[in-house]
């Protein structure tokens, strides 16, 4: 017969005056495809790099933050305003004052579970 123990909960507080060494804002760092905003480029559940520190320009493809939320979409600049654009029509274009709201830039994309043969790189 298994014993059996109480739970109990044990918090997992931040030392405290010790600094995250193990990541970096400037990294590298991957996520997942979520939705269908970005169709057909990219599917759900792809794996997608972001650089955080990459050069975006018109046609990049970048991870911005607006209306306190990030957002996965294509810059694009017209008539000297830069827009946030969808590649799927179901979904708006935003426009966006600078490119301040911009996080970082698209590298690389993967199919989940994907071998190299299917990747692809979005910047030289």
């Amino acid at each position: 017969m298994q014993k059996s123990y109480p739970k109990i909960d044990i918090p997992v507080l931040p030392a405290q005056d010790t600094a995250l060494e193990s990541c970096s804002a400037a990294e590298p760092y991957a996520l997942m495809v979520l939705g269908d905003s970005m169709l057909p480029e990219f599917e759900e559940g792809e794996i997608i790099v972001i650089e955080p520190e990459g050069h975006a320009h018109d046609g990049s493809y970048v991870i911005a933050f607006r209306n306190e939320e990030y957002i996965f979409r294509q810059l694009l600049q017209r008539d000297g305003q830069w827009l946030l654009h969808p590649l799927n029509a179901h979904y708006a274009d935003e426009a966006i004052p600078d490119l301040t709201a911009v996080k970082g830039v698209i590298i690389q994309k993967q199919q989940r579970g994907g071998r190299r043969a299917t990747r692809k790189r979005y910047v030289d």
